[in-house]
């Protein structure tokens, strides 16, 4: 697994992270979730070590992570970003190729373009292989991203597992794709991956995850399965914004709804 354990993250004497904790299971689906400036990204930078706390450690299989080289790191686990720059004019199986770059040692096998080709399948992109991938749309671009970061960690390992980072990867996404992204993610996790997600959508993250951190201002509310950690009290508190938190209609998770704050705001002077 990989382990979080009482991290602290400073920046010009201001708490980014402050004293947080987590555990990735292989064969999780954990969705961090918060307002604005929280810390989930930040936190996510540390996971992947393009930053390191100021105090705490992460541990990747009981060792730190400090002590494995990037290549192994880049063989273990793959990391979707918010956004990914690229204007080569690479078409979409190439960019998908790159996600094999830490297991080829520069000669691309038939095997792994088997495998980029399953990956495009997977994320609904196969026919856009041969497009050039700066003429893609944002979403469209998005999805030939995901598809090389499963390229990345498509494979069993021999030892050790495999891991999933994601910055909100439903940026750009319309809806369908939003829902088929995460159950792509969600499978990845029933194949033995641990899966971390950054997610803004309160109820995709309810939907998906098997369970939630919830930060603000660096430090962690709240961390459970979703009906203990999306609770009226917590997310009013968090988000300073009323809801009400319902039963979804369709699956067995909490639904989030925006409420009237002048109706949230009469409730209470009646309760007071």
């Amino acid at each position: 697994m990989i382990e979080v354990q009482n991290i602290s993250v400073i920046t010009n004497r201001r708490y980014l992270l402050r004293e947080v904790s987590l555990g990735l299971q292989p064969g999780e689906l954990v969705a961090v979730v918060g307002p604005n400036g929280a810390g989930k990204s930040t936190l996510l930078k540390v996971l992947c070590g393009d930053a390191r706390p100021q105090e705490g450690e992460v541990l990747l299989e009981a060792h730190p992570l400090s002590t494995w080289s990037a290549l192994q790191q880049a063989q273990r686990r793959a990391v979707l970003p918010q956004e990914s720059s690229l204007s080569f004019p690479f078409v979409a199986f190439e960019v998908t190729l790159m996600g094999r770059s830490p297991h080829t040692q520069g000669l691309t096998t038939l095997n792994d373009q088997r495998i980029v080709k399953e990956a495009l399948e997977r994320t609904g992109v196969m026919n856009l292989a041969s497009r050039d991938y700066p003429t893609l749309s944002g979403g469209e671009k998005q999805r030939v991203q995901l598809s090389r970061v499963l390229a990345q960690i498509w494979e069993v390992l021999p030892s050790g597992h495999r891991y999933l980072f994601l910055d909100e990867p439903t940026n750009n996404l319309d809806l369908a794709h939003q829902h088929h992204t995460l159950q792509i993610a969600k499978q990845f996790a029933r194949e033995g991956v641990g899966v971390l997600a950054v997610l803004h959508d309160l109820n995709l993250a309810a939907q998906y995850a098997d369970k939630i951190m919830m930060l603000c201002n660096g430090r962690v509310v709240a961390t459970g399965r979703p009906h203990e950690v999306l609770t009226e009290d917590t997310l009013c508190s968090v988000f300073e914004t009323p809801v009400v938190v319902t039963k979804h209609p369709c699956f067995d998770c909490p639904l989030v709804v925006a409420a009237d704050p002048k109706s949230m705001t009469h409730a209470f002077q009646e309760a007071g």
